[in-house]
Order: C-alpha cells, then structure tokens, then sequence
C-alpha cells in the first residue's frame, strides 16, 4: 500500500488544501500577498500537482508497482484536485463561457465515475477503460486550468525573449474548450460502449 507512487498520489490530495489556502492568500492577507503572487503561487501548487499525476503513473509501471490501492486513490485524487480548480476559477471569473464548459467537466465526471461503478458490478470493466481521447482531455484540462489559475498581466521572461501574457491567456481559453469538447465527445463514447449492457446484450 505504502508503495512510491501511492505516497506521490497521498501527497497529491495534500496539498488539495494548499492549494486552495494560496488561492485566497490575497483575499485573506491583502496586505502581505498581491493577486499577482497569489495566482503564481496557486498555478505553481497546480502545476506540482500535474506533474505528480504524470509521475505516480509512470513510476508504477516502471518500478512494478501497481496496486488496488493506486488504481483507486488516483483517479480520486486527480478528480478531487481537477473538480476544485474548476469550482475556483468558476467563482473567479463569473463568467458563462467559464462555468458552463465547467458544469460539461464536472458532470461527465460524475457520469463516467458512476458508468464505471455499474460496468465493474456486471464483469465489464475493462469495457469503459480509459481511451485515448480521455487523455488528450485531462492533458488539455490541465493545460487549460494552469493558464486560467495563473491569469498573467505582466511579461514572462525566458530565455531570450519576453514572451506576453495574452500568449498564455489565449493558449489557457484554446486548451479549455478544447478540454471541454474532449469531455463531451469522450462521455458518449463510453456510453457507447457500455449501451450494450445497458440493453442486455
């Protein structure tokens, strides 16, 4: 159970609370925390929490150690952290073109979630697997909410040129609806192929 990867997935939930504290950093200590400071720290907190995703997944395979454990704690963990960050950027930005695209993610969550529960009680969970299009989702997803957490109103500097804020705002809008109509077409191919069993064939 206390396995490497299952202790980078517990740390992952850890720092659900964090996240959120350094989301409001600004709101509750005005004074101490500009916006600025408090949208980096909270994109900088999400951006750990992707890259852990990535990484518990790679390390069970690599170092053979997958578990029952994992294959439950993780989705939990990536659902948990993904549906909050939406719940925050809805209440941020007040804006329809945010929180119905939002409501899309997070209902389809909720029915894959549910779909999955009903296809392992009937033997066929291996039926609603997670496809390739459900990758290209999470992956636009978290694209999509990093830019959206983070908001940038000054240049970024890199390596050798300064690169605009509008490039990371529009890149985060682009990856949102991309993530939003990868949500949508990807629940109706797991309904799909779960009709079957829904019709009792």
């Amino acid at each position: 159970m206390w396995t490497i990867p299952n202790q980078i997935t517990l740390f992952r939930i850890i720092l659900i609370p964090v996240f959120i504290i350094v989301y409001y950093l600004h709101d509750m200590m005005p004074d101490l925390f500009s916006k600025n400071w408090s949208n980096f720290a909270a994109f900088a907190v999400f951006w750990v929490a992707s890259v852990s995703d990535a990484l518990d997944g790679y390390l069970a395979r690599k170092l053979e150690q997958s578990s029952k454990f994992g294959a439950f704690i993780d989705p939990v963990a990536d659902k948990l952290m993904v549906t909050i960050a939406l719940v925050l950027i809805v209440s941020e930005y007040r804006n329809i073109w945010v929180t119905i695209p939002a409501v899309i993610m997070i209902a389809r969550e909720i029915v894959i979630s549910a779909l999955r529960e009903f296809m392992a009680d009937i033997g066929k969970r291996g039926n609603v697997a997670v496809s390739e299009l459900g990758k290209w989702k999470t992956a636009a997803q978290m694209l999509a909410l990093m830019g959206l957490i983070w908001r940038p109103n000054y240049d970024i500097p890199l390596l050798v040129v300064d690169l605009p804020p509008e490039v990371i705002i529009y890149a985060a809008w682009m990856f949102y609806f991309f993530a939003t109509i990868f949500a949508f077409v990807s629940m109706f191919q797991y309904l799909k192929a779960a009709w079957p069993a829904f019709s009792g064939k």
